[in-house]
């Protein structure tokens, strides 16, 4: 942890330097079966009664019950009565709907800086919290304010600030259609488009990728897609761990006929095999998933996925017209000729040693593909988050579209999302460059002028802040300070601003490193119920696949203190508005059936909305790549030529990605153990290959600091436990939040501008 010197009132940036005691055992080859379900109902019943516990997870994933927050897997068709959630489902919702609380009175028993000598697990364990809080300039404790009072100030705040641009306003993925769609009107209406969000630091390198070359920045795949494949791709991806619903989707897959290929540096647990839960004969043998596995350089995809196409071209040229979709080729793309003829000019050995898998297995992966008509492409983190991540998934479009796997039954894109509406956020307008047509039906629904301006994405907010042009910073949901990279340079762009606004559900990192003026505003989570008026309302969102479903909370929310997103948007609004403002927000705060209305007014595909999203299972929104019409790209997908990215690592370095822990979501820390690898009851760890511990001189267990030096800055993590693991020799891994202080601020994805969490090179000591 640096040495800086900082005032009393402020808490520390980085989780405290503890070791809780390492304990190692051999992976397990499957994921889930009884000891999931074990892990599931004891952090349930850690944090609540059983009656509690079994009620609220019998609502997840229901018709009419909770979507859960867990991630954005989308729901089967006919959900199991025995449970539609998986253990890091559970794990969310002990989380929310925890019977803990805190308040004032624990504020009173810790300083800021006090908390943040604990840990993040420790933090956020201690419950929800139950009523506004603040930190008042020179303060070193949070107390109690009204909610009058709150908005007051905050709207004061913004009112006093030279230009709207002052004020930063993001969003985390957890946000309700309804609460997104509200809060980007307030933010345009009070005439900014600062609206950074977590997609800019995930999904946002799929986004743009995407939208250039098939029109649309969503995957283009439904569920029954992958009962109908032939195979499965999936490239830097975890659903053990990050989305383990969709181990019953691949498992079916299986049963059906298809084969997976998985691409990942890493053996992941739940890429390996299954052992489903809700079948008797699963839980003692379980399922084999994985066909093939390519453990992948760290940022090697690029090149195997050109080797893999290099392939197809040599059997294409043997047997003409039997490899390529010719048909889809001439009729659906453009750009063909510059990206065969490039392809042609590269060494096919070559590109095997730069993605670190031999000539004959990447062979039998090409005969795969090449045996298979119908092909989905799945893929995560390891890949958007490259300095050429925008690229890598570019490379991945053009190897479908070589085989017409795009707009049919069976084959396309996806994009597996995690936070449970990061997708539907950005179609309610949470974009810091929004289009022009979506401005102008704003105007004209809402009677006032948009500013035309594109704001703040993540990186350059944290930049605003620490060149103290972001003044004010309101983050609705989230743990922003560990979420972004360069840790230290983030929190003292936070401690740059007036002032901090954080809507929470529960403690974390963020609430400790702050602007001069601090307020805490608590919200209802998704388990809550949500009643305004005497009228109960439901919310709705967006998973990966495009499904607009609703989600209705069924739990007495912990305290009558709580407010809704959406109520703290239009009470916001009122107070910095102060009536001047055409748009009704007192009867949008009460009526969210009266928000859909006005969300179907402004944006495409929401015709009939109240009606449609009462229907069981909601409705798909229009997708111009999942029927090939690619109309928002004049009709034709795109060919990408995509340079092979090089190898900048000097002797001595290593490539490093971080990584999430089982017991983990986001920055959310459930509990101490990785199980899925073998690590327990530790998180101050680096994953390294056995050859590279022993080449710089180190040994397994060793206590070692890492850092390294960007653009003449050095940054430094410290101490941490060397682990030997099974990943590729000049690779290794850490977890986040704890080593993001190695990501520097200026290290981030070409045109996406999402941080290069997946590749830091790192030196130890």
């Amino acid at each position: 942890m640096e040495n800086k010197n900082i005032a009393a009132n402020q808490g520390w940036a980085q989780p405290p330097i503890e070791f809780t005691g390492i304990k190692l055992q051999s992976p397990p080859t499957m994921a889930a079966g009884f000891v999931a379900v074990k892990s599931s109902m004891s952090h349930v019943l850690s944090e609540m009664s059983l009656f509690k516990g079994m009620s609220v997870l019998n609502k997840l994933n229901q018709s009419g019950g909770i979507d859960c927050p867990g991630c954005a897997w989308p729901d089967p068709e006919k959900p199991s009565k025995l449970g539609e959630y998986c253990e890091n489902g559970a794990k969310a919702i002990a989380e929310e709907a925890t019977s803990k609380k805190i308040g004032a009175d624990f504020f009173a028993q810790y300083s800021v800086r006090e908390l943040s000598e604990k840990s993040d697990y420790w933090l956020g364990k201690r419950g929800r919290i139950v009523e506004p809080l603040i930190l008042r300039p020179g303060a070193t404790h949070y107390e109690s304010i009204s909610w009058d009072s709150a908005f007051a100030e905050i709207g004061t705040a913004l009112n006093a600030l030279p230009s709207p641009d002052d004020a930063i306003f993001y969003t985390s993925g957890r946000t309700s259609n309804e609460a997104a769609f509200l809060y980007q009107l307030f933010v345009r209406e009070f005439g900014t488009n600062n609206l950074p969000d977590c997609s800019n630091m995930c999904h946002e390198s799929s986004g743009v990728a995407l939208s250039e070359t098939v029109g649309i920045g969503k995957g283009s795949v439904k569920l029954e897609d992958f009962y109908n494949t032939d195979l499965i791709l999936i490239f830097g991806q975890n659903p053990g761990t990050n989305h383990p619903r969709m181990l019953s989707a691949l498992k079916k897959a299986k049963e059906k006929g298809a084969k997976i290929i998985s691409i990942n540096p890493l053996k992941e647990a739940g890429l390996m095999g299954f052992k489903d839960p809700q079948s008797p004969r699963d839980l003692l043998s379980g399922n084999s998933l994985t066909d093939l596995y390519l453990q992948v350089q760290i940022n090697g995809d690029v090149p195997l996925i050109k080797a893999l196409m290099h392939c197809l071209w040599y059997d294409e040229k043997k047997e003409p017209g039997t490899v390529f979709d010719w048909d889809f080729i001439q009729s659906k793309t453009e750009g063909y000729e510059d990206f065969i003829t490039d392809l042609q000019g590269l060494d096919y050995t070559e590109l095997c040693g730069q993605a670190g898998i031999p000539v004959r297995v990447v062979r039998e992966a090409a005969d795969m593909i090449r045996e298979s008509p119908r092909m989905i492409a799945c893929w995560a983190m390891g890949i958007t988050q490259h300095k050429n991540g925008v690229e890598n998934i570019r490379e991945i479009v053009n190897l479908l579209l070589l085989r017409g796997s795009i707009g049919k039954l069976g084959a396309g894109t996806c994009p597996v999302r995690g936070h449970s509406n990061v997708q539907g956020d950005r179609t309610m307008g949470i974009w810091e460059s929004p289009k022009a047509s979506f401005l102008d039906k704003l105007e004209n629904t809402f009677l006032f002028k948009a500013p035309r301006k594109h704001g703040y994405n993540v990186v350059n907010a944290i930049k605003a802040m620490h060149d103290e042009a972001g003044k004010v910073f309101f983050a609705m949901g989230g743990n922003f300070l560990s979420a972004a990279p360069d840790t230290e340079y983030t929190a003292d762009a936070l401690r740059n601003t007036g002032m901090t606004v954080q809507v929470s559900t529960k403690l974390n990192r963020s609430h400790l490193v702050h602007g001069e003026t601090a307020i805490i505003l608590p919200c209802l989570g998704r388990t809550d119920k949500d009643v305004q008026e005497g009228n109960p309302q439901f919310v709705t969102v967006e998973n990966s696949m495009g499904v607009v479903h609703s989600s209705r909370g069924h739990l007495k929310p912990p305290s009558e203190e709580l407010l809704s997103e959406v109520k703290i948007v239009c009470e916001l609004a009122k107070a910095t508005f102060q009536g001047r403002t055409k748009t009704p927000w007192d009867p949008l705060a009460n009526d969210y059936d009266f928000i859909r209305d006005k969300i179907e007014a402004v944006i495409p595909g929401f015709e009939d909305y109240n009606k449609r999203v009462r229907k069981t299972g909601g409705f798909y929104l229009p997708n111009c790549a999942r029927d090939a019409s690619f109309s928002s790209i004049q009709g034709k997908a795109k060919f990408t030529v995509n340079a092979v990215p090089a190898s900048n690592k000097a002797e001595g370095e290593l490539a490093m990605m971080t990584i999430r822990s089982h017991d983990q979501f986001n920055t959310t820390i459930y509990g101490l153990d990785d199980r899925y690898r073998g690590i327990l009851n530790e998180r101050r760890v680096i994953l390294m290959n056995k050859k590279d511990i022993k080449e710089q001189g180190f040994t397994a267990g060793q206590k070692v600091d890492l850092w390294n030096e960007y653009e003449g800055i050095r940054r430094s993590a410290k101490q941490f436990i060397i682990v030997e693991y099974d990943i590729p020799q000049g690779c290794c891994a850490t977890y986040f939040p704890e080593a993001n202080p190695l990501i520097p601020i200026n290290a981030f994805a070409d045109r996406s501008f999402t941080p290069t969490s997946k590749k830091i090179l790192i030196r130890l000591r």
